[in-house]
């Protein structure tokens, strides 16, 4: 399995953008193409909807060795073998969530200034997602932070950082000059004509 430590390019198969019976496929092409790590984030859906497909998603990921991360639900680790969860700021405590899981698990937060990633490094979090950088249609109510941080928060935070939010191959080198190494990739991904192509050409340029 790969480490976090090792994982530079992350992904999501958000359900904001794939359909239900798409999931599957869309989690083969990015892993095919040479995603890192890979979250489900499946907002509007049922509890036991989340869990059938994180089953689905986990006979494609463990065989390749790419993590699985779940948006939220600890509660659903204690059966479905994902190898962790992504909390945002109103989501509950790091250790809460490893103990509702009852077991060891990678946990993510998102966080939105460089107070709140030293308070999640601090918390115990084993990784930190860093944005939105840029306006984003994934969370359209949420306030791009911009780049400027991003060479402060890496001399202040030493967990692996992923910058997301707006990130897009075509202005990649932008993130990647400001500071970042490691990003995440949402919608230019998830709706590129050839995904496995597109994730491919992202690693190219991280």
């Amino acid at each position: 399995m790969n480490s976090i430590e090792h994982c530079f390019l992350y992904g999501i198969v958000d359900l904001g953008y794939v359909e239900p019976n798409e999931v599957t496929d869309m989690a083969k092409k990015l892993v095919r193409g040479g995603i890192d790590l890979l979250q489900l984030r499946a907002k509007t859906e049922s509890v036991d909807e989340i869990r059938r497909l994180a089953q689905d998603i986990l006979l494609v990921t463990q065989p390749a060795g790419v993590p699985l991360i779940l948006n939220d639900y600890p509660q659903l680790l204690a059966d479905v073998r994902a190898e962790g969860c992504h909390l945002g700021q109103e989501d509950g405590s790091i250790e809460q969530a490893r103990q509702i899981a009852g077991r060891q698990i990678l946990v993510g937060r998102s966080t939105h200034s460089i107070e709140q990633a030293i308070a999640a490094q601090q918390e115990g979090a084993d990784y930190i997602g860093f944005g939105p950088l840029f306006p984003t249609p994934t969370k359209p109510d949420a306030t791009a932070i911009g780049l400027r941080d991003l060479r402060q928060l890496h001399a202040r935070v030493n967990i692996p950082i992923f910058c997301i939010g707006g990130i897009k191959e075509s202005n990649l080198r932008q993130v990647t000059d400001a500071g970042a190494q490691r990003v995440c990739l949402v919608s230019d991904l998830l709706t590129a004509s050839d995904p496995i192509a597109k994730v491919r050409a992202v690693k190219a340029d991280l």
